[in-house]
């Protein structure tokens, strides 16, 4: 399925919910729900707080076969109070739904992990606000490009598999104070395992202030120790042939240009705009001789940069949370396994 991500200015103004009745937040009903919640609807909270909104079309990328089994459970958790959902208004035609996690998921998830629901800092005014955030088109097109892997991992015969995925709230969370990238990542396939830092870049800005960024990667790399590959996402070719002369020139005013591996790809470079693991990422620093690599590839562009695998631990070295309190664990990037009726 090829899904181009969506610019913010078609984004404006929200359709109308059609009422649904929905059941009132009490005790008797998170009771109620600890039965019929299935490790799935649990799993799909966590993704949902993690990452804040996904798209129905994203829910069944990672989570579902069909569409009429994804819309049917999600108007279940809707009406439960687990999920809130919100559709952006289109001139012609219609934008799937939005999802955003409500009251009582976060309560599940909180009480799952032995928390206060206040202890995880989840605010329900900022969830359904998110319907009206400037910001909205960047998430959902930057939670694209995990979906977008998700999906590939779980087709029959899949050689990769997505091990973590970040957001950039629980990257601020841990680097912050140096850098904020929009996404960690891992993937595994053939038995390498590449990490990486994520620019998304929709061209809103200017390029002058993404390549600024490249100075404060380096100083990640320095604390952590770490060299870890930066690929930035942009829409179109020609943004990418910009981006790479203004990356190259940030690059050559580094000290330690090696400890900030870059590499751009493009929403025309492949296919499918948002498939991170096609052959499309190149190196920002040369003309490129190697050409485009695949994710599980990367390796390939940086001859000494080597892999992860045997780090021994589910969480990038030097990922240390600069606030204090507990803080849910990121969730599996895959689903967990379950009955096949379930997860048609």
């Amino acid at each position: 399925m090829v899904s181009t991500p969506t610019p913010q200015r078609q984004l404006r103004g929200h359709r109308p919910q059609r009422p649904a009745q929905r059941v009132l937040n009490s005790a008797e009903h998170h009771a109620w729900l600890a039965r019929h919640l299935t490790d799935r609807d649990r799993w799909l909270c966590r993704m949902l707080f993690e990452h804040h909104v996904l798209t129905s079309t994203q829910i069944i990328d990672i989570a579902f076969t069909g569409r009429r089994a994804a819309n049917l459970r999600l108007r279940s958790l809707y009406q439960w109070g687990v999920v809130h959902r919100f559709q952006p208004h289109r001139d012609r035609g219609s934008h799937p739904m939005y999802y955003v996690l409500d009251t009582a998921g976060a309560v599940a998830i909180a009480r799952e992990d032995g928390l206060d629901p206040k202890e995880i800092g989840y605010n329900r005014e900022r969830e359904i606000g998110r319907a009206y955030s400037l910001q909205l088109a960047h998430t959902v097109g930057c939670n694209g490009l995990g979906t977008t892997l998700i999906r590939r991992a779980r087709q029959p015969g899949a050689t990769g598999i997505l091990t973590a995925w970040w957001s950039a709230a629980r990257c601020g969370r841990h680097w912050g104070d140096i850098v904020t990238p929009d996404g960690y990542g891992r993937w595994r396939e053939h038995d390498r395992e590449v990490e990486w830092f994520v620019e998304f870049d929709f061209g809103t800005e200017p390029l002058s202030r993404l390549a600024g960024k490249l100075a404060r990667y380096e100083r990640l790399a320095d604390a952590t120790g770490i060299t870890t590959p930066l690929l930035v996402w942009v829409p179109s070719a020609t943004r990418e042939a910009n981006a790479r002369r203004a990356l190259a020139e940030a690059l050559r005013a580094l000290d330690r240009p090696a400890r900030v591996p870059v590499a751009t790809t493009s929403g025309d470079a492949a296919a499918d705009p948002l498939d991170m693991a096609e052959p499309r990422w190149r190196r920002a620093d040369e003309s490129g001789t190697v050409g485009r690599v695949a994710l599980a590839d990367l390796p390939a562009l940086w001859p000494g940069l080597g892999t992860s695998v045997g780090r021994g631990s589910p969480d990038p070295a030097g990922a240390a949370p600069t606030a204090a309190g507990p803080e849910l664990a990121p969730p599996s990037p895959m689903p967990p396994p379950g009955p096949s009726r379930l997860w048609r």
